[in-house]
């Protein structure tokens, strides 16, 4: 009898150990999946007016490092004016494309946009090594007309493996490997997190210029990115629970019937 008890004990226990080997791995990998995206952020993007974008840029990988950033800017909403921040280490390439109907800012006609930068690093020790980010930062405007704009962008590791964010996702189903996607705030509206009566310099391009200068360091979260850390964070506490109740409650089992 005592061996069919110490059996079904150690039956409990293995159950227990599997389940927590379980949790942890959650609690390991599912707060990094919140934060491994590439992301755009801008401290303020109103239609109509200039921003300073920042590209945030994890790596996500422990064995190799981010060597080359590619991002396409939206040709389907062209961006007049665009220009990029020297980040120390990096080179950066700018091309451009033709457009089929030359769109007009500030009274000019302009038939070629930038619709692709890509930035390298000048060496491997330059690069985004393992449990590092960095940001990349532009000045773009004028902001088009329209609620969000999408930044599809690939990342180049060190051994060779390229990770490509261009999914986009579809209602509250976040894509595998999402694009990068900046809202967009009408004219006339205030900004995400901004008071009203703001500085009026505030959206003109010489604002723009000046925090891509200053390296854009507040960057406002993109809608969506807090409520997916929330999501992650809740789901590793409650596995953290089920760990420490599937390792309790055979120890206290044993106490009992022993």
């Amino acid at each position: 009898m005592r061996v069919r008890m110490r059996v079904r004990a150690l039956r409990r226990t293995a159950r227990g150990l599997v389940v927590a080997t379980v949790a942890a791995c959650l609690v390991a990998v599912l707060p990094a999946a919140a934060f491994a995206h590439v992301k755009v952020t801008a401290d303020a993007a109103v239609q109509g007016g200039y921003a300073a974008l920042t590209f945030r840029v994890p790596n996500e990988r422990d064995d190799a490092s981010t060597t080359k950033i590619e991002v396409r800017l939206p040709t389907e909403f062209p961006l007049a004016s665009v220009s990029v921040k020297p980040h120390p280490g990096w080179s950066y390439k700018i091309e451009k494309t033709t457009l089929a109907t030359p769109i007009e800012s500030h009274g000019t006609k302009i038939g070629e946009v930038t619709s692709k930068i890509t930035w390298t690093a000048s060496d491997e020790d330059s690069g985004i090594k393992p449990g590092e980010y960095d940001e990349f930062s532009v000045s773009a405007g004028p902001l088009p007309e329209t609620d969000r704009l999408t930044f599809k962008a690939l990342q180049h590791y060190s051994d060779g493996e390229v990770v490509r964010w261009i999914q986009e996702s579809s209602g509250d189903d976040e894509a595998e490997r999402p694009a990068p996607v900046l809202d967009l705030t009408a004219k006339g509206a205030a900004a995400p997190g901004s008071a009203a009566g703001a500085a009026p310099a505030a959206g003109t391009e010489a604002a723009a210029r000046a925090e891509a200068a200053a390296g854009a360091e507040a960057a406002a979260p993109e809608s969506g990115s807090d409520a997916g850390v929330a999501w992650a964070i809740g789901l590793s506490a409650a596995s953290l629970v089920i760990c420490l109740g599937c390792v309790v409650a055979p120890a206290l089992h044993r106490r009992r019937t022993g």
